[in-house]
């Protein structure tokens, strides 16, 4: 396929999930480099061994998975012109978003209730990446919160129409991956410890 091919906005459309998609691999080329250093790190003689992931990680991941199918249904609602559901599931996974977040603050507040600190003297080198790896996770999902309000905005403004979102075309696609990279991060964490 020829990218220089077609008209000016079938170009412009093209270039936005290009940039996204680049966006993406650099994001994926972090978390790669976070767990290979997890794994290198793994060998070290005062790892911390038997450290118990809390339940709220869990219930986070499920909680996520949930809200890439309500922005999935949304694209799918607004791509038949149903406004009044594609608003009810877009605000469903901005609450989901949210609900996910809270859970993993209450994570590490269980993670710190059993004593283990990500820095300063009570900390371990196992803890300190596990902080490290989900913070930054957390980032990009504040990053994905931030884009999803930009599209509700836009879809409260009607500017998506059957055929023509493409902001929600892309802010679903970050949302997706940051939710497919959450479920990667904690399966990883999760399994190798």
């Amino acid at each position: 396929m020829d990218l220089t091919q077609g008209t000016f906005e079938e170009k412009r459309r093209r270039s936005k999930k290009h940039m996204m998609l680049f966006g993406m691999l650099s994001m994926s080329m972090t978390f790669a480099g976070l767990t290979s250093a997890y794994v290198v790190s793994k060998s070290r003689k005062d790892w911390l061994e038997g450290f118990q992931f809390p339940d709220a990680f869990l219930w986070s991941t499920i909680i996520i998975v949930l809200s890439s199918v309500t922005f999935w249904m949304a694209k799918k609602a607004i791509d038949k012109g149903s406004r009044s559901l594609t608003t009810l599931l877009l605000l469903s996974t901005l609450v989901l978003g949210v609900t996910f977040v809270y859970l993993q603050f209450f994570g590490f507040g269980k993670i710190i209730a059993q004593g283990f600190f990500p820095t300063g003297s009570e900390a371990t080198v196992t803890t300190s990446f596990i902080y490290a790896i989900v913070f930054v996770h957390i980032a990009h999902v504040v990053g994905g919160l931030i884009a999803l309000l930009v599209v509700i905005y836009n879809h409260f403004k009607q500017k998506y129409t059957p055929g023509q979102a493409l902001g929600l075309e892309l802010g679903a696609m970050y949302w997706h991956f940051v939710d497919f990279l959450w479920v990667y991060l904690f399966l990883f964490l999760y399994f190798f410890r």
